[in-house]
C-alpha cells in the first residue's frame, strides 16, 4: 500500500493503520512514496522520506518488510532518489506511442509469434484472438516505453551496485485501457528487457481523480481488473516474470465504489495488489487541524482562501486527474464563517454527509504547495495538534481504505 506523506509527519499514524490490519490477519507492506514534483513543491528530499519511514518502523517495532518509493521517476530525475529508495516506480508515459526502432519491432514479433492464434488464458472466459498484426501494433505503441523503463532500471542498478529493490513499471497514462492481449505483450517486452517488475500500473476505464471516488462503469472496471489479473498470472509462467508480480492502482485513494470488485477479484485469483493512497494523508491533516479549532482552523481557512485565488496555478499540473466545478466552490468569505465541524464535514470523504463537497476536496488536494509556503507555521501546527491529526490519518487509512479493500464482504 502506497502511503505517501507530503510533509513527512504522519509515518507512525500511517503505520498504526497497517498494524490494525495485522491484528485482523491482513498483512500489508507499507510503501512510503513521494514524487520528484512533490519534493520540488514542498522543498524536501528523498532522504526525508527514508528518515520518516525508518523512524516510524523503529517506534512501532515493525518487523515485516517496508519500502521507500521513488515515485514516478524518469531517467532525468532518478539519480537523487537512488541512495534513499528501495522501490522505484518507472514513469515512461512520455515514451508511450513513440515508434520503436524497426529492427527491434521486427525482432519482438519474431520472438513471440508462437502466441499467434486463439489463446486460452485461465480466468478469461473467452479465447484471445492473437494475430501478428496485433503483436506488431502493441509493440509499436509500447516497446519504446519499455526500453525507456529498462534504461532507468539499469541506471538504478549501476548506481546501487545491486538489483535488490522493487521495480514498478507505470503504463497507466494512456488514452484508453490496454486490452488483455496488449497487456500480455507489454509484459513480454518487460521480460525481454530484463526488468524484474514486481508491480505494473495499467490503464483502466473511467476517471481516477485525486482524493475522490471512481467515476465510471464499475462493472466494466471489474472485468478489466479481473482480466489484468488473469493475464499477469499467465505471463508470470509464460515469460518467467517474478512470481509476486502485482497489479498497481494509481490514484487509488478513496475509490470506494471499486474496492468491493477489487477485493473479490483478489480472492478469486489469489492475487496481491499495490494500491496507492498517498494524497489522502495531506487531506486528513487538514481535517485534523480544522477539527482542532483555533489556530488549526485558521490555517485551513487560509489554505482554502489562497487556493481559490491561485486556482489555475495549483490545478494546472493536475488537470488530467481532477474535475472541479468552480461554481460549487464556496467563497472565501463563506468559508471564513465556518466552524470546525462545517469545514471538516465539507472536506471529509463521506458521501452520505450532505455537507461533503468533492470540489472543495479536490481543490485542497492540490493545494499543499500553500501549506509548504507557510513553512514552520504549518509544521508547528501539525506538532501542536499531533494527536487529533494522527487519529484522523489512522482512522481514514484503516476504516475507509484497508477495511473496505481487504476485510469487508
Amino acid at each position: 500500500m502506497g502511503i505517501g506523506d507530503r510533509f513527512a509527519r504522519q509515518g507512525i499514524a500511517q503505520l498504526d493503520a497497517i498494524l490494525q490490519a495485522e491484528r485482523h490477519g491482513v498483512h500489508i507492506t507499507p510503501v512510503w512514496n513521494k514524487s520528484h514534483r512533490e519534493h520540488a513543491i514542498v522543498g524536501s528530499r528523498p532522504e526525508d522520506v527514508r528518515a520518516e519511514a525508518d523512524a516510524a518502523v523503529a517506534a512501532r517495532g515493525w518487523r515485516r518488510p517496508y519500502f521507500v518509493d521513488a515515485d514516478h521517476i524518469r531517467l532525468a530525475t532518478v539519480d537523487v532518489f537512488v541512495a534513499a529508495s528501495d522501490f522505484f516506480t518507472l514513469d515512461v508515459a512520455d515514451a508511450i506511442g513513440h515508434p520503436a526502432d524497426a529492427d527491434d519491432l521486427a525482432a519482438f514479433v519474431r520472438r513471440h509469434e508462437r502466441l499467434v492464434g486463439r489463446l486460452e488464458i485461465p480466468g478469461i472466459d473467452r479465447p484471445l484472438a492473437m494475430s501478428e498484426e496485433m503483436i506488431r501494433s502493441t509493440a509499436a505503441a509500447f516497446l519504446r516505453a519499455v526500453h525507456e523503463a529498462g534504461a532507468i532500471h539499469r541506471r538504478v542498478v549501476a548506481l546501487k551496485g545491486t538489483d535488490d529493490f522493487v521495480t514498478e513499471v507505470s503504463m497507466d497514462e494512456t488514452d484508453r485501457p490496454q486490452t488483455p492481449g496488449e497487456l500480455l505483450f507489454i509484459l513480454a517486452a518487460i521480460a525481454d528487457e530484463g526488468i524484474p517488475a514486481r508491480t505494473i500500473a495499467t490503464r483502466f476505464s473511467g476517471r481516477f481523480n485525486k482524493g475522490v471516488d471512481y467515476v465510471g462503469d464499475v462493472g466494466r472496471f471489474a472485468r478489466e481488473f479481473e482480466d489484468d489479473l488473469a493475464v499477469i498470472a499467465f505471463a508470470i509462467r509464460e515469460f518467467a516474470l517474478p512470481e509476486d508480480l502485482k497489479l498497481s492502482v494509481h490514484s487509488g485513494s478513496d475509490k470506494f465504489s471499486i474496492y468491493g470488485p477489487i477485493r473479490r477479484a483478489l480472492v478469486k485469483f489469489d492475487a496481491g495488489v499495490h494500491l496507492k493512497t498517498a494524497g489522502t494523508t495531506w487531506l486528513e491533516e487538514l481535517i485534523g487541524l480544522a477539527t482542532a479549532g483555533g489556530d488549526g482552523l485558521a490555517i485551513t481557512k487560509e489554505v482554502y482562501r489562497n487556493a481559490l485565488g491561485r486556482f489555475d496555478e495549483l490545478c494546472g499540473p493536475y488537470a488530467s486527474v481532477i474535475d472541479i466545478d468552480r461554481s460549487e466552490l464556496p467563497s472565501a468569505e463563506a468559508v471564513a464563517a465556518w466552524d470546525e465541524e462545517a469545514f471538516a464535514s465539507a472536506l471529509r470523504h463521506d458521501p452520505a454527509c450532505p455537507a461533503y463537497n468533492p470540489n472543495v476536496r479536490q481543490l485542497l488536494h492540490v493545494a499543499y504547495k500553500i501549506a509548504a509556503e507557510m513553512g514552520s507555521r504549518y509544521l508547528h501546527a501539525l506538532e501542536k495538534h499531533a494527536a487529533v491529526v494522527a487519529q484522523n490519518v489512522t482512522e481514514n487509512l484503516f476504516e475507509r481504505h484497508i477495511r473496505r479493500v481487504f476485510l469487508e464482504g
